[in-house]
């Protein structure tokens, strides 16, 4: 288990279609540290945003995709999501009002 405080777990919001669909239920979506765990994601919310009260918390592991460039390929970075729904009694997450 990785020794990560809670402002080192959240690196950025995903800012895509899909996730903003889940703005409605209070359904967010973050890239995370790829060494953290469900509980460290969970902590971290609660703590960077608070009134934000966490019901549950999905990871994934994104993979690299293929990238190439004239002969030379490689991979760009593997990267870790969390998407993190909210209890009904919580406050909305406010770095995505207005988006």
């Amino acid at each position: 288990m990785a020794d990560l405080k809670y402002y080192d777990v959240i690196l950025k919001p995903v800012v895509t279609e899909k996730a903003m669909r889940g703005f409605e239920n209070m359904v967010y979506s973050f890239y995370v540290h790829p060494d953290a765990t469900k509980i460290q994601i969970r902590e971290s919310v609660e703590k960077m945003f608070p009134g934000a009260l966490v019901e549950s918390v999905n990871t994934m592991n994104v993979k690299g995709r293929l990238k190439r460039r004239g002969r030379t390929s490689g991979f760009t970075a593997k990267r870790k999501k969390a998407i993190v729904a909210l209890k009904a009694g919580s406050k909305d997450i406010e770095i995505f009002k207005g988006m």
